[in-house]
């Protein structure tokens, strides 16, 4: 009987050690790739990597440096290069007010027919971010800056799905010494003094253009033009559009007077 027991005991001992045995992961053999690496895992989990042969060293050494090659950035070819530099001092010597995106000249100063008029650092610019002026408008710099910050924040992200978005600004007015409005007995406009612009129309890139006479109460432009109307009122201290009176019915006026509390905008 204790024999029995003995070998029944050594029979389960056995059959759990060949069991555990089946768990343990075994390498293949001879695993290769392309005929170049032999990895053979044993039972510890440590690698081994046998000798590659003189060939297979040359292959992964080949692969290796095209991998290298590769991932290098390709030179960009001169003559990009060479047009990107033109551009570059082509802008830069049409800057004006220190910023290459207000291409112009500059006058210096500008004095006007009545004392109050005239300016002491005009710019005559051409176009602004780009986007042409129909023609070459007097102002000072902080005016360029106030038509260049709308012409980005607004009137581009405004019109880009018109017509394949804004291409020029059709300018009714700009520096001229005057009154308000034209009226002889007015005071001094801001243009007089270099620190307004007047916008009639947008032109977009499929030719087509938006009058503000026309586009204003228009269903299919009006809110595009009230955009254009109300973000402008904060970049310049002055905003006024077709409802701020019969003066205004077909352009809208921007310019940068301190009215010292706050944008006047109508």
């Amino acid at each position: 009987m204790k024999s029995l027991v003995v070998v029944l005991v050594l029979a389960i001992a056995g059959a759990a050690s060949a069991q555990e045995a089946s768990k343990r992961p075994v390498g293949r053999p001879g695993a290769t790739v392309n005929g170049t690496v032999d990895v053979r895992i044993d039972i510890s989990g440590s690698i081994h990597q046998p000798a590659r042969s003189p060939e297979a060293t040359a292959l992964v050494d080949r692969t290796q440096s095209q991998l290298a090659q590769s991932l290098r950035p390709e030179p960009r070819p001169r003559r990009i290069e060479r047009a990107g530099r033109e551009q570059q001092q082509v802008r830069a010597k049409g800057a004006v007010c220190g910023d290459p995106d207000i291409q112009g000249e500059l006058i210096g100063r500008v004095k006007g027919e009545m004392e109050a008029c005239g300016l002491t650092a005009a710019v005559r610019v051409r176009s602004v971010s780009g986007i042409a002026l129909s023609q070459r408008s007097v102002m000072d710099c902080p005016t360029a800056a106030a038509l260049k910050s709308w012409i980005e924040t607004t009137a581009k992200p405004t019109l880009r799905r018109e017509g394949g978005g804004l291409k020029s600004l059709r300018v009714a007015a700009h520096y001229a010494c005057r009154g308000r409005n034209n009226q002889p007995d007015a005071v001094v406009s801001e243009h007089g003094r270099g620190k307004a612009i007047d916008i009639s129309a947008v032109v977009l890139r499929d030719g087509s253009q938006i009058s503000v006479l026309k586009g204003w109460d228009a269903r299919e432009t009006s809110k595009l033009m009230r955009r254009l109307h109300a973000e402008a009122c904060g970049p310049f201290g002055t905003v006024l559009g077709p409802e701020a009176d019969r003066h205004h019915k077909d352009h809208m006026h921007f310019d940068t007077a301190n009215h010292g509390n706050g944008p006047y905008c109508r």
